[in-house]
Parts: structure tokens; C-alpha cells; sequence
């Protein structure tokens, strides 16, 4: 705790709701994982995705990184239906239309073998004779489901989405499920990022299988 205040982050399992509240019975919530008091998420993640959620009950923190003008970068691991072709990728990395919304430029490329992930519960479902691949897209924005919009909308639905960075964080080995507090100079940094931020992209995590 510093000066009153918890930061972490947590790596969320697909089917966990980004709260505390279930809002029908039965549900997954951030409760079954954290056990700190009074931190809330900021920005979400759907419950259908997974990777990293940074949590905190620092509420100027909270509503700076919610305010577009600091345009941190998050980077998303995605795994799509079929490959995707040069047309797609360019057309995702300039934008596309969403909900009467061009997407602004991001970061796209095909990775060239699959990622270290570990084992998603319960596992994708896969069609017959039907290949996948997974995209590396970094975003500086944070619209509703956005990335599974934007691939959609190229022709390659989602099958997996994984956010692995926010900004300077990222997973670095934390296991599914697990959550920490944020280091010192993790923190002054997060405290510390200029509008539109320019950081070279944070290095990639390791995941437990």
C-alpha cells in the first residue's frame, strides 16, 4: 500500500466478469480471485477475454488512464479463423469502420508461430479443416470489443482474445488466476505517462503453460 492506495494487476481467466457483483447466479467474478478491498478495475475486459487487468482504489489514477488524451498503448494477442491475408492486415492497421466509427491506426502483424499461452478453460472450438492464426494488435484506444469488431470486419473473426500489456505492464509470468502489486518503478512510471504516449513496445510476457 502507498499513501493509502493498492495497485495491481491480475490475470484474468476466460468466463471472469471485470467486477466483483455477479449479476445472475453461478457467475465468475474478480471476488473468486482478490481478496483486497475497495480496488476496482480500470477500463474493462470482457469476460470472454483474457490477460492482464490492472485493479486500484486510486481514483485520479483511474480516470487519467480513462481519459483518451493519454492514449496508452495496450497490446492484444488474437487468435483469428483462417489466415489472414496482406489486405486485412493493412486495413487493420489503418482502420475500419465499426459501429458508424473508423477505428484510429494501430499496430498489426501476423505472428509467425503460435504464442506461449497457456491452456484456455474450456479450449476454443475449433472447425474442421478450418486454419488458425494468431495477430499481435496494439491499440491506443478502448472501444466496446473493439479488436473482435475490427477483425470481424476484415473477414477473420476471433477466436481467443489475451491482452498482454498496458503500457509498461505487462503478465511477465504471472500464472492464470494470480494477481500482484505493482513494483515502485512500475507505478512511477504509470504515474508518469505523457499524452499520446510514444513507448517503444513493452517487453513481451512469459506465460506458464
Amino acid at each position: 500500500m502507498i499513501n493509502g492506495f493498492r495497485y495491481l494487476i491480475f490475470h484474468k481467466p476466460y468466463g471472469v466478469l471485470s467486477q466483483f457483483t455477479q449479476e445472475t447466479p453461478n457467475q465468475s467474478t474478480l471476488k473468486d480471485y482478490i481478496d483486497v478491498p475497495d480496488v476496482y478495475p480500470v477500463g474493462r475486459l470482457d469476460w470472454d477475454s483474457e490477460g492482464l487487468l490492472l485493479l486500484t482504489n486510486d481514483g485520479k489514477l483511474q480516470h487519467r488512464l480513462s481519459d483518451p488524451r493519454f492514449g496508452h498503448q495496450r497490446i492484444y494477442w488474437v487468435q483469428v479463423e483462417r489466415i489472414p491475408d496482406v489486405d486485412a492486415i493493412t486495413k487493420l492497421q489503418t482502420g475500419v469502420e465499426i459501429q458508424n466509427y473508423r477505428t484510429r491506426p494501430a499496430k498489426v502483424r501476423l505472428l509467425p508461430e503460435d504464442p506461449p499461452v497457456c491452456d484456455r478453460h474450456p479450449p476454443v472450438r475449433f472447425r474442421k479443416n478450418v486454419p488458425t492464426a494468431w495477430l499481435e494488435i496494439a491499440l491506443t484506444e478502448g472501444k466496446n470489443r473493439q479488436v473482435r469488431r475490427m477483425t470481424a470486419a476484415v473477414g477473420f473473426p476471433t477466436l481467443r482474445l489475451i491482452r498482454v500489456s498496458i503500457a509498461h505492464l505487462n503478465l511477465d509470468g504471472l500464472q492464470l488466476g494470480q494477481w500482484r502489486d505493482l513494483s515502485a518503478s512500475e507505478l512511477n512510471l504509470l504515474h508518469n505517462l505523457p499524452n499520446k504516449s510514444s513507448a517503444s513496445r513493452p517487453k513481451k510476457p512469459k506465460f506458464s503453460k
